[in-house]
């Protein structure tokens, strides 16, 4: 677990933005935030929750995951890295059915790093789409149980009463990722998308594909649900949550796609060539990005900060990831 917080921290220092502000100038956690966050046994190091209908989900305030509990056994939603380990004990403590099945949203170490915790279980399946499955084979990676049971795009799970509703989307691995809905509890799993609260994480969750990416709130919202996994930090979401990521993500956009669709890269690239000539091309068009960038983070990072958590350490990376989708793969 400590690993795992050196990694994270160095990575929002190390982040994308030009400015390099120290920790301190970054804006407080709203209080808003701060009464959800969970009250966590420092002594165990996680807590659980029962969502009702035999949904429980575990958190460190870091990463989440959950199970369901059904009449013919328990099915485990991803198994992180930092309490993975502990997920069979407290399955235990809240039913004695034996846990069947576990369930890999995507294949980031980060939410299945844990799952050598279940390597001992009878029986086990451990479910995963083709692709999932195909890269971890590649990997050896022994912190990642290899799936046993693949699928393609969609499978349904019916168990002792229960229905587990899997569906692959795009918008943030390589590989893809998971829709996880189980409709007896009215419960939506989505790994890295929106988290509830917060400003996204460093460049939209590190989407590999910002176009699917806007996508997917809509394609959330599509379901009937009214408590949101979202897989990090502080809180379980609901709809609102959905929708207020959906606003911010769709502000971020619109707003670099005006400003980089009305500035005058040409005037910017003559500026810059008058000092340093027009051969060395990279730094005349480093100029304009640089513009667009600067002026939709001066226009963004007023608007969010009292809105969501955050909203200002990763706002310069959240541009560059929009600014990339508008330069190069939008529509004019």
């Amino acid at each position: 677990m400590y690993r795992l917080f050196v990694i994270f921290f160095v990575s929002v220092i190390g982040s994308t933005s030009a400015q390099n502000k120290p920790p301190e100038a970054y804006g407080p956690l709203l209080p808003s935030v701060k009464t959800k966050i969970w009250k966590i046994d420092p002594s165990v190091g996680y807590a659980v929750k029962d969502v009702g209908n035999g949904m429980y989900v575990i958190s460190d305030n870091g990463w989440q995951s959950a199970w369901l509990v059904t009449n013919d056994g328990v099915i485990v939603f991803d198994a992180p890295e930092t309490f993975g380990k502990h997920i069979p004990s407290e399955v235990a403590k809240v039913t004695n059915k034996p846990i069947k099945m576990l369930i890999y949203s995507h294949q980031h170490r980060d939410h299945i790093g844990g799952s050598p915790a279940f390597k001992d279980i009878k029986g086990l399946q451990i479910v995963a789409t083709d692709s999932v499955a195909k890269y971890l084979q590649e990997q050896k990676d022994p912190e990642r149980l290899i799936p046993n049971v693949t699928f393609g795009s969609e499978k349904t799970i019916k168990m002792g009463g229960k229905t587990a509703q899997l569906t692959q989307h795009f918008y943030h691995s390589q590989e893809g990722d998971l829709f996880i809905y189980v409709p007896e509890a009215k419960f939506l799993m989505a790994i890295d998308c929106v988290t509830p609260g917060y400003a996204p994480f460093m460049g939209f969750d590190l989407t590999t594909n910002f176009g699917e990416y806007l996508k997917v709130f809509d394609q959330l919202l599509a379901y009937k649900f009214d408590t949101f996994v979202g897989g990090h930090l502080t809180d379980i979401g609901t709809r609102a949550d959905v929708e207020t990521a959906k606003e911010f993500a769709f502000d971020v956009y619109h707003t670099v796609k005006r400003i980089h669709n009305s500035i005058d890269q040409q005037a910017i690239a003559q500026e810059t060539a008058q000092k340093i000539g027009w051969d060395p091309k990279f730094v005349i068009f480093k100029q304009i990005l640089d513009k667009v960038r600067q002026d939709a983070v001066a226009e963004l990072v007023p608007r969010w900060k009292d809105r969501l958590a955050m909203a200002d350490v990763f706002m310069d990376s959240h541009v560059m990831a929009a600014l990339i989708y508008v330069r190069w793969d939008d529509k004019l």
